[in-house]
């Protein structure tokens, strides 16, 4: 184990480093916006890391006496799930993509013995996805309040935030305002073009996964080389408890973390545009 000395002076000057990468880190790169969770599981997911991040970094700083180290124990353990690179959100993503599929193929032969859209959208929901279900009956709920079915569909857009389902409500917002004939074939296509995509995002989250994995084999062997390292051979890594070994931890801290950012961003699913676009109140789209 090194045996090193640091006084709070030093522990206080190490978080203030590592704080300022970290909030240098979010300046270049910025936040990606994520889709709200219901405020009791974010509490818990955050008492969860915290207490994780905690502990890891005490035990770090006992075992290193490096209060970089710590700070940076700290950060990873707080970003490890963004190292997927946003395997997740593809993921729901993708079954979402496959729900409005289904649904609109639902919607489109529930159409044939309809009298429209306002009674073929309540029937389409038994065959609805159960992701889509809350939605959808949201959206016929204000249906029967009477909300004109074009700025339903928009609400209803809004909820689902999704690309591929503006192709597909958009479609019906221009067949309810117009009530023009040929919607069924319009719905037969967009469903047909929601299945190709589908397989598209299924053939490059296929080639992704890989990235992501060789991204976490990384980390994990940077990891548990440096702790060798620290533990087994700690002559080696003594210079690194002075100040300028603190210093110069930081810098290769920061090449690190940079590297890491990169290799998430190769690997990060990136959102389409959106088509409906909200632009001011609630029934105002582009």
């Amino acid at each position: 184990m090194v045996t090193t000395y640091l006084d709070p002076f030093a522990l206080l000057a190490g978080a203030a480093v590592g704080g300022g990468l970290f909030l240098l880190f979010l300046a270049v790169y910025g936040l990606r916006p994520r889709p709200s969770r219901p405020k009791r599981e974010l509490v818990r997911m955050l008492t969860t890391r915290t207490a994780v991040a905690a502990v890891s970094a005490t035990l770090v700083l006992v075992v290193t006496g490096w209060p970089v180290v710590a700070v940076g124990t700290v950060l990873l353990v707080f970003a490890w799930r963004g190292l997927s690179g946003g395997a997740a959100e593809e993921r729901a993503a993708m079954r979402r993509l496959e729900g409005l599929a289904a649904w609109t193929e639902s919607l489109r032969d529930t159409i044939a013995g309809a009298a429209g859209l306002e009674q073929a959208i309540p029937i389409s929901i038994r065959a609805a996805a159960p992701m889509l279900r809350p939605h959808l009956r949201a959206m016929v709920d204000r249906l029967h309040t009477r909300m004109a079915l074009p700025d339903a569909l928009r609400l209803f857009a809004d909820e689902l935030d999704d690309p591929s389902a503006d192709l597909v409500i958009a479609a019906l917002i221009l067949n309810a305002r117009l009530r023009g004939p040929g919607l069924r074939d319009v719905l037969g296509a967009l469903a047909v073009s929601a299945r190709e995509e589908l397989d598209m995002r299924r053939r490059v989250e296929a080639e992704r996964r890989s990235t992501r994995r060789s991204v976490q084999i990384v980390v994990i062997t940077a990891l548990v080389f440096a702790g060798l390292l620290v533990v087994f051979n700690p002559s080696y890594v003594e210079e690194y408890g002075s100040w300028l070994g603190q210093a110069v931890l930081v810098v290769v801290a920061g090449l690190f973390g940079a590297g890491f950012a990169w290799m998430r961003r190769l690997a990060r699913f990136d959102k389409p545009t959106r088509l409906l676009v909200k632009r001011t109140g609630v029934g105002e789209h582009a």
